[in-house]
């Protein structure tokens, strides 16, 4: 057994509502040695998504729940520090679903979502749990293969300065849209959309009427849709929507902690009237296609015309902490978590 101790947040209850620091806590274990074929991997940066939140409920969804008292399930980006794996070298930059812990164990084979992988040498390592990571496709699959935007159309993004529609709005830019909208909250998160990102207009969900800005920036509808927030603006950009127009379910923020769920879109006829289409995705169902997104992502990074924003907390302590960061609206792009400086 080894000397080092292994701090681990691990889900002590689940939520009633409104997730809470209180609902994990903190514990230290020894950290096992490897075995045959296993690595030991320091976690350098946790990532945080909206989609955890559902992880923690005892329900049936694409994945099994976190149980209680199992370290709370992440993705993380760490160092190798030692192996018995020829495919895996003390140094190596790997990231998966470590989950919230200094220390992992590994084998490389795949897991309930996905395989380890290695990070390509020449890039900041946290950067493939942002734009090249899942987010980055969770936004390109997302908003090409079920948006589908043509040049010339009108796409609006919800959550659009969170990590995954930061992304989408961009593509949508790059692809040809004649005018890329997005849904924010706050001054900053609306400056950040239009005067980093290329955005041609942010609405400010907290002190504007959503509705008739979309009726203003869009006078001749919607065409694409990509929603991370669900609720109300949902039903607002229903109302908004173009002649056959395509929304792109990604995420439900608004939703997540709620202890009993609201009443579906009011105005979901509108699919009808318009002949709209809505379509739902997990992103881990384009995991073999990884490779067409990252060639593309990294291009467009490499080139200037994808920009991408990480907020990054720092120690392990305040990992319940910043998880919070995502519902309380104060991230601006991928939330992230550094815990160590690497190694080696």
């Amino acid at each position: 057994m080894s000397n080092r101790m292994n701090g681990q947040w691990r889900l002590k209850s689940r939520p009633e509502g409104m997730v809470k620091e209180s609902d994990f806590e903190y514990v230290e274990e020894a950290v096992p040695d490897i075995g045959d074929n296993e690595f030991l991997i320091r976690n350098l940066y946790f990532a945080f998504e909206p989609a955890m939140r559902g992880w923690l409920n005892d329900v049936k969804s694409y994945v099994p729940p976190v149980q209680i008292g199992e370290v709370m399930r992440a993705s993380a980006v760490g160092q190798v520090i030692e192996s018995n794996n020829p495919d895996f070298k003390p140094g190596d930059y790997v990231n998966g679903q470590f989950g919230w812990q200094e220390y992992a164990v590994n084998s490389g084979e795949p897991g309930m979502m996905g395989a380890v992988s290695k990070v390509p040498e020449g890039i900041p390592p946290y950067l493939v749990l942002s734009a090249l990571g899942g987010t980055g496709l969770t936004a390109y699959f997302g908003l090409l293969d079920i948006g589908k935007p043509q040049e010339g159309d009108v796409v609006v993004v919800s959550g659009a300065a969170g990590a995954t529609g930061s992304v989408a709005g961009q593509i949508a830019r790059i692809k040809g849209a004649s005018k890329v909208v997005g849904i924010a909250g706050g001054e900053t998160k609306c400056k950040w959309l239009t005067e980093e990102l290329g955005y041609d207009a942010a609405i400010d969900y907290k002190s504007e009427n959503v509705m008739d800005r979309l009726r203003e920036e869009c006078p001749k509808g919607i065409n694409v849709f990509f929603d991370n927030v669900g609720g109300d603006i949902l039903d607002d950009a229903l109302l908004n929507m173009a002649q056959n127009g395509r929304i792109v379910l990604c995420g439900g923020i608004s939703q997540y902690n709620e202890s009993e769920l609201p009443p579906g879109p009011k105005n979901y006829m509108q699919l009808v009237i318009r002949r709209c289409k809505m379509e739902g995705f997990i992103v881990i169902d384009y995991v073999h296609r990884a490779g067409e997104a990252i060639k593309d992502l990294s291009s467009w990074i490499a080139s200037g015309e994808l920009k991408h924003g990480e907020d990054i907390q720092e120690g392990i302590e305040n990992t319940p902490k910043t998880f919070l960061r995502l519902f309380e609206g104060k991230n601006v792009g991928k939330q992230l978590l550094k815990i160590a400086e690497p190694p080696l």
